[in-house]
């Protein structure tokens, strides 16, 4: 085995997880120098650059005229966002929800989901496509900042008068400005290349291991470009940020969709072709994780330990079905017969029971 591979996986991991603690701090300190809310630069600075991995992947694909990997690595990534990053995020520390994102970001998730699968149904993202779709990302990021700038300045002082101290005495020179800017910037740089690295010592040792490529694939890789993503939520929830962490997983879909596909639809010379595949079942899948994550975040306005278990669970179930269904298992139509036939409908069930009793409690409140 190449030690300068494992090498790398260990200083790869060292990198994620430093960059994404010094991408926090500088992230949420700079949210108040400039006066918008932390949730805001969770949706957006931190969002869009810890999806540097999925724009460079499927820009680099697209220019070059493979264009049709790219709604396979978005609608991937967002499953991945929901699932395994709010799972893993939620069981380090309970995330309280904001009610700015139920009223406007997760609908608008779930929304531009559908517009996706829309667009998608005659089989190619035209470049049309992409310019609409693109356009809506300017248009959302300038609001949000605009909004949060009017509406939550405020409650952003409030919020981090206890951790900071008195906010009048806060610097905000052009030097701080800067200071942090740099600590966001350098904090991506460390989470790009320390999941490049991670995610290629880690194919290494699989592969040394006797693992199947498929499995690397559809495991090692899959998560790869969602480490950034997962390293920073995971560090903002240890670190009582849950703004910054939910805000980063929602933002990053709505960029990934927005965004990624808006600017690979546009450089690509025929547009981005779509799978039958993914018209059928990957983006139905996408699209019905970010339904089925609402009433979770409706009650009680937290993510508990047990939902994030329970997001997590489901990001195992959906790569074991993967793998089987790639490899043909003769447990396939068990597995597949068991989550429709009982599992979804008993998940279903309790959240929707969760979500009548706090309905009422509610009710009774008021």
């Amino acid at each position: 085995m190449d030690i300068q591979l494992l090498i790398f996986f260990i200083i790869g991991l060292v990198f994620l997880v430093y960059g994404a603690d010094i991408l926090v701090a500088g992230a949420s300190k700079l949210s108040l120098i400039i006066g918008i809310s932390p949730l805001v630069v969770g949706l957006t600075v931190v969002a869009f650059g810890t999806s540097a991995p999925e724009l460079a992947v499927s820009v680099q694909s697209a220019w070059a005229g493979q264009a049709d990997i790219a709604v396979g690595n978005v609608v991937g990534s967002n499953i991945a966002n929901i699932l395994l990053i709010l799972g893993i995020a939620a069981i380090i520390a309970p995330l309280v929800v904001s009610q700015q994102l139920l009223r406007l970001d997760v609908p608008l998730m779930i929304g531009i989901s559908f517009l996706l699968w829309f667009l998608a149904f005659d089989g190619i993202i035209s470049g049309i496509d992409g310019l609409i779709l693109f356009t809506g990302i300017i248009v959302y990021t300038v609001y949000s900042i605009r909004k949060s700038r009017q509406e939550n300045n405020p409650a952003v002082e409030a919020e981090y008068e206890e951790a900071l101290g008195d906010v009048k005495h806060v610097d905000k020179s052009t030097k701080n400005i800067a200071k942090q800017i740099a600590f966001v910037l350098v904090g991506l740089v460390l989470l790009v290349i320390g999941s490049n690295w991670l995610v290629d010592g880690a194919v290494a040792l699989a592969k040394y291991f006797g693992i199947s490529e498929l499995i690397i694939g559809l495991t090692i890789v899959a998560i790869g470009t969602s480490l950034p993503e997962l390293a920073t939520s995971a560090i903002a929830s240890w670190k009582g940020e849950t703004d910054i962490a939910v805000g980063n997983v929602v933002g990053s879909n709505i960029f990934n969709i927005l965004s990624v596909l808006g600017l690979s639809a546009l450089v690509s010379p025929q547009g981005i072709p779509v799978a039958e595949s993914a018209i059928y079942f990957d983006i139905p899948i996408m699209i019905g994780v970010a339904l089925a994550a609402l009433p979770i975040f409706f009650t009680g306005h937290k993510i508990d330990r047990w939902e994030g278990g329970l997001f997590l669970f489901y990001y195992v179930a959906y790569l074991v079905y993967l793998i089987m269904l790639s490899t043909e298992h003769s447990w396939l139509e068990f597995f597949s017969a068991a989550m429709i036939w009982f599992i979804i409908p008993l998940t279903a069930l309790t959240l929707g029971i969760l979500a009548w009793r706090m309905w009422q409690a509610k009710q009774l409140a008021s």
